[in-house]
């Protein structure tokens, strides 16, 4: 039975680019792999599909024996490459239909036509693997680096300058950031001169280009300063100004202090993210601080002014006759400074919440007797309760 065309699997087109290849490649793989469709059998075949369909066409000489044979054989292909037929008694290999091909003939039976020695000596230049140039290096930014660090509730609502201590690193100064000061092409140490390099998915392995040599199988010889790298590691000591009204999880972004770029290449950037702890008596809810505080039963029943906290002090609140337990009352602007409208401030909610009296003598119990007789209401009447 043939198989299904490679370019359908992949569901490109036949002049479908390298990056076009890997994005089709990546988008199917996180859909059918099998740690994400475990015991399906169905998507467990349609990933060895795939995976065989981007090793052939992911490689420019693997794809070009395909485009032109419609499959590919890697023990055909490796005796065209030494200039020599198959060893099975000078006929190819399995794998392509040479019906009515002739191997050492320069015709075919149909008449007219190259021979397959001319055919491979053209796809593998002249019956030996052309070694690729290994490429030049281009300009590359630096990464991102993320750091976390640990605030008081205090300073997040009120900011702080602090020095932190990066790990990070800077652009070689032997090399400029290229990996190699231009010396001899030797084979890739990372896939051993393949160009390939295996990884283990699941239960599957599959082979991905090599990211050191960028599938040539060659680079050359790495600076001694940085092993090929582009960079250098650096730790360094940073300034790091957190603004006020920052929360768990803010992303404070210091330009130009993460790794190092390469070949000129601007450096990435540091991001600290927060991590505020709880306060004693505060709560926040985005902008808005929320405090209880305990009244006690004449403050309540004849009204009073109380001292309450704030992020930023003291201050005082009135408490109107009649409150009730519960109750809540807006101070405004005392809440945590704003970082999506600068200069503005949440509010500040306080709660009271109604303490009862301590009995400690007789004489508070015959006072609180008293003021049970000369006040008969009961709350819960509208309950329908006696």
């Amino acid at each position: 039975m043939a198989k299904q065309d490679y370019y359908q699997i992949l569901g490109i087109k036949r002049d479908a680019k390298p990056d076009e290849i890997k994005k089709a490649y990546r988008r199917l793989a996180r859909k059918y792999h099998p740690d994400v469709n475990p015991g399906d059998k169905a998507a467990e075949e349609r990933f060895k599909l795939m995976s065989e369909a981007h090793d052939v066409l992911s490689d420019p000489k693997k794809r070009s024996v395909y485009d032109r044979f419609g499959q590919y054989s890697e023990n055909l292909a490796d005796a065209a490459a030494r200039g020599a037929g198959p060893s099975s008694g000078g006929r190819p290999s399995p794998g392509f239909d040479f019906t009515g091909f002739d191997w050492g003939s320069t015709s075919t039976s149909s008449g007219g036509g190259s021979s397959f020695r001319d055919i491979f000596a053209d796809l593998f230049g002249g019956g030996a693997t052309k070694e690729k140039e290994p490429p030049r290096p281009q300009p590359q930014r630096g990464a991102d680096i993320e750091m976390p660090l640990a605030l008081s509730f205090e300073e997040a609502i009120k900011g702080l300058t602090t020095n932190i201590t990066v790990n990070r690193s800077e652009q070689c100064s032997r090399c400029n950031g290229a990996g190699d000061i231009g010396g001899p092409v030797v084979v890739c140490p990372t896939c051993k001169g393949s160009g390939q390099v295996q990884r283990a998915g699941g239960r599957l392995r599959f082979a991905q280009e090599c990211t050191d040599c960028s599938g040539t199988g060659r680079r050359r010889a790495p600076c001694s300063l940085c092993h090929g790298k582009g960079t250098t590691p650096k730790t360094e000591t940073v300034k790091v100004r957190i603004p006020a009204g920052v929360e768990t999880g803010s992303r404070v972004r210091i330009p130009g202090k993460g790794e190092g770029g390469r070949l000129g290449a601007q450096p990435g950037d540091l991001h600290i993210i927060t991590n505020v702890g709880q306060h004693k008596y505060f709560t926040r809810k985005g902008d808005n601080i929320y405090v209880t505080v305990p009244i006690t039963v004449p403050e309540a029943a004849l009204g009073a002014k109380i001292e309450v906290p704030t992020v930023e002090g003291k201050t005082q609140l009135r408490i109107p006759p009649g409150t009730q337990s519960g109750q809540k009352f807006r101070l405004r602007d005392r809440g945590a400074p704003s970082l999506r409208n600068p200069g503005a401030k949440g509010h500040q909610f306080v709660e009271v919440q109604v303490t009862l009296p301590k009995v400690i003598s007789e004489e508070t119990k015959d006072l609180l007797r008293e003021y049970s007789k000369l006040n008969t209401t009961n709350p819960r009447v509208e309950m329908g309760l006696e």
